[in-house]
C-alpha cells in the first residue's frame, strides 16, 4: 500500500485554462484598475498600451510588428485572422489535437475555401511537416493545449515563403520560444502562461500580415467585431490600444500585474526556465513510475505547459477500470484538495493533463508527484 503523502502542494491548481495566478497574486493586485471609467478616456488607453509596450518588451517582439488586444479570447483573434485573411491563396490546414481541428473546420466548413489541403495525426503525434508548402498560407498550433504536442521548431517555414503562417500560440506565448521572423500572425490569451483572467485576446500581425489586410478583400460578409480595416486600410487605433470592443478594465490592470511579474522573474528567459523545470521534474517521475507514461512519443515535442501523460503499456489494469482510471485518479486528488482539474480533455485519449505553465511553483509540482502514485495505488487496489 503507498503511504500517504505528509506534505501537498501549497497551490493545487494545476488547470490547463484558466490557469494559475502568479505566485503571491491577491485581489489588491487590481487596485489600481481603472473601474468606472471609459476605455477611451486618456488613462484608459494608457493602461492597455501598457499591456502592448511590455508585451513587446517581454516577448521581444519585432518593432514592426503590430500587437492588438482582441474580443473572445485567443478564440476571437484566430478568428480574426482567419475570416480577415485567408481565401487569397490556398491554404495548409495542421492539426493534431481539439484546437488545431476545430481551426480545419471554420476553414473548410464555414469559410467554406476550396483550395484546403489537411495534414492531421492521431493525439501525441505531429503530423509529417516535408508536405507542408508555406507558399501557401499554413495554419496551425505552436502547441496543442488537449494533446501536450508541440513544434520542435519552426525549420519547415521558408524564409523565402509567399503565404502567412498564422499561429495560434496559446499555451506556448511566454512560456516557449517562438521565432518571430517565421511568424505573421501569432495569437493567445493572457488566461494561459501568464494566469491572467479570461475573454481577451492578444493578436500580433508581421508587416506582411498588414499587407494582406490592406490588399485583398475576402468575398464573404465580415462581421463588425473581426474587421481590422477600413477603406483599405489597417485600422491602426486596434493596435495602439484603441480595442474593437469594450475591454474588462479588472482583465487588463491583471495583465498589467502578470506582466510585471513575469520582468520581476527574469522576463521570457525566467519564464521558460520556471515553465521547464515543471517539466523536468514529471520527466523524472514518469521514468520511475512503471504505470505511466507520456501521451507525445517524441520527448523533443513534449509540451512544458500542457503536460500529458496517460496510462502505459506496462500498467496492468484493463478494460472499464483502465478506462476510467484518469477521470477516478482526478477526481481523488480534487477531493483531497491536492490538484484541481487535472482530467484529460474531453476529447483526447483518457489520461491526466498537468498544467506545467510559469504561474505553478515547481515546489508544488514536485509534491504532486507522491500523491499521483498515492492516487493510482487506491483506485488500483
Amino acid at each position: 500500500m503507498t503511504q500517504r503523502p505528509a506534505s501537498r502542494p501549497a497551490r493545487p491548481h494545476f488547470s490547463s485554462g484558466p490557469c494559475a495566478k502568479r505566485p503571491g497574486w491577491s485581489p489588491a493586485a487590481l487596485s489600481d484598475a481603472l473601474v468606472g471609467r471609459s476605455h477611451r478616456s486618456g488613462p484608459g488607453k494608457k493602461k492597455l498600451a501598457e499591456v502592448i509596450d511590455r508585451t513587446r518588451a517581454i516577448l521581444g517582439i519585432p518593432d514592426d510588428y503590430r500587437i492588438g488586444i482582441v474580443p473572445a479570447s485567443d478564440t476571437g483573434a484566430v478568428e480574426m485572422a482567419l475570416w480577415s485573411l485567408l481565401g487569397a491563396r490556398g491554404v495548409d490546414m495542421l492539426a493534431w489535437e481539439s484546437f488545431g481541428k476545430g481551426w480545419v473546420t471554420d476553414v473548410a466548413k464555414q469559410l467554406k475555401l476550396e483550395d484546403v489541403r489537411i495534414f492531421e495525426s492521431d493525439y501525441g503525434l505531429l503530423p509529417d511537416l516535408d508536405p507542408v508548402d508555406t507558399d501557401r498560407d499554413v495554419v496551425f498550433t505552436w502547441n496543442g493545449t488537449t494533446s501536450g504536442v508541440r513544434l520542435p521548431d519552426a525549420d519547415w517555414i521558408a524564409d523565402d515563403r509567399k503565404g502567412l503562417t498564422i499561429c495560434d500560440a496559446t499555451s506556448a506565448a511566454f512560456a516557449m520560444v517562438l521565432p518571430w521572423d517565421k511568424l505573421d500572425v501569432v495569437t493567445w490569451s493572457w488566461q494561459k502562461v501568464l494566469g491572467g483572467e479570461g475573454a481577451h485576446g492578444m493578436l500580433v500581425l508581421s508587416p506582411r500580415a498588414v499587407e494582406r489586410l490592406e490588399s485583398y478583400t475576402p468575398a464573404w460578409p465580415m462581421p463588425k467585431i473581426f474587421r481590422m480595416t477600413k477603406g483599405g486600410k489597417l485600422i491602426d487605433g486596434i493596435f495602439k490600444g484603441e480595442t474593437i470592443n469594450t475591454p474588462s478594465m479588472l482583465c487588463v490592470e491583471d495583465a498589467i500585474d502578470s506582466l510585471r511579474w513575469a520582468e520581476e522573474i527574469g522576463g521570457l528567459e525566467g519564464m521558460i526556465a520556471r515553465s521547464s523545470r515543471n517539466l523536468e521534474i514529471v520527466e523524472d517521475w514518469v521514468l520511475r513510475t512503471e504505470w505511466a507514461d507520456f501521451l507525445p512519443s517524441d520527448p523533443a515535442t513534449r509540451s512544458s505547459t500542457s503536460i500529458c501523460v496517460m496510462l502505459s503499456d506496462a500498467c496492468p489494469l484493463t478494460g472499464e477500470a483502465r478506462d476510467t482510471a484518469p477521470k477516478r485518479l482526478s477526481g481523488l486528488l480534487d477531493k483531497e484538495g491536492v490538484a484541481y482539474d487535472i482530467n484529460g480533455y474531453r476529447d483526447a485519449p483518457p489520461g491526466l493533463r498537468l498544467w506545467g505553465g510559469a504561474t505553478v511553483d515547481p515546489e508544488d509540482m514536485e509534491a504532486l508527484m507522491p500523491w499521483l502514485d498515492w492516487a493510482y495505488a487506491e483506485i488500483a487496489s
